[in-house]
């Protein structure tokens, strides 16, 4: 299991592993975000239809032309260079696509760009081959996540190369700021779940964010090419209730020093040496 206190961990993962993915399947990953769920809907309502209607227009232009004007059926070639109704037409057409596509697809940008006051920033630092998170609002300072050994993975029931053993802990319904960044070479934080992904780039300090809307566990993966090790980079995240994280923030506070006070003197005439 991971190395949760056991007040977190045994909720989170009795959760359904949403952010992991399903053998076998085409779609994409269910949303777990208000911003992720508009993602899916511009995919689904907007782009994917555009897209099939001009595969199957092409296509059938192609078909059409290859039937009606091959060399058999058509031995005498025609003339002409070209056609100034159809190329009026073929450049305002794809023009007038487009323009409709923006007008979803700049509602959506904002939307993702215009982050709500957060409850909390999480500092994530990318560098080969693991994920620190620190909690700068909590005073919880950076703590390595990596990638779970297969054996121990297997014998929990995690998914190898996804599970960690540190994820980063979140609670539900918060809006939770992510600062971003890399020691070493250009990395990549995604968690598709979320609809997050955000470069982690040497000396400079990127920003998005998410708010979960469901807890559980949520994976994701170094989404940029950064070397041989590349796919040992996953991310874990686990939605938790506020009771919940607020008990898991309280197991990472540090401990604080027991002082204990010096004895006092057997009497006012004793000597010290």
């Amino acid at each position: 299991m991971t190395l949760l206190s056991a007040a977190v961990s045994a909720p989170a993962l009795a959760g359904d592993l949403m952010g992991s993915p399903t053998p076998g399947a085409i779609d994409i990953q269910p949303a777990a975000s208000a911003i992720r769920a508009q993602q899916i809907s511009f995919h689904d309502y907007i782009l994917l239809p555009i897209i099939t209607a001009i595969v199957l227009l092409v296509l059938g232009l192609l078909i059409a032309v290859a039937v009606r004007y091959n060399k058999r059926a058509n031995p005498v070639a025609a003339r002409f260079s070209h056609n100034t109704p159809v190329e009026i037409a073929w450049t305002i057409v794809p023009v007038m696509i487009l323009m409709f596509i923006a007008i979803f697809s700049f509602r959506l940008l904002y939307a993702e760009h215009d982050m709500p006051p957060p409850y909390m920033t999480v500092k994530v630092v990318g560098r080969q081959w693991n994920w620190d998170y620190a909690y700068p609002d909590q005073k919880i300072a950076a703590y390595t996540s990596t990638p779970m050994e297969e054996d121990v993975a297997n014998a929990h029931h995690e998914p190898y190369m996804l599970a960690t053993n540190a994820p980063m802990v979140v609670p539900v319904g918060k809006v939770v700021k992510v600062e971003i960044t890399a020691e070493d070479v250009i990395h990549s934080f995604s968690v598709p779940a979320f609809g997050v992904k955000m470069d982690a780039i040497p000396g400079r300090l990127n920003e998005t964010w998410f708010k979960a809307d469901r807890t559980g566990v949520f994976y994701g993966q170094c989404s940029q090419l950064c070397g041989i090790n590349h796919s040992y980079m996953p991310i874990e995240v686990h939605v938790v209730s506020q009771p919940e994280f607020d008990a898991w923030v309280a197991s990472k506070a540090p401990k604080t020093a027991t002082v204990v006070a010096a004895a006092a003197p057997a009497s006012a005439s004793t000597v010290i040496r």
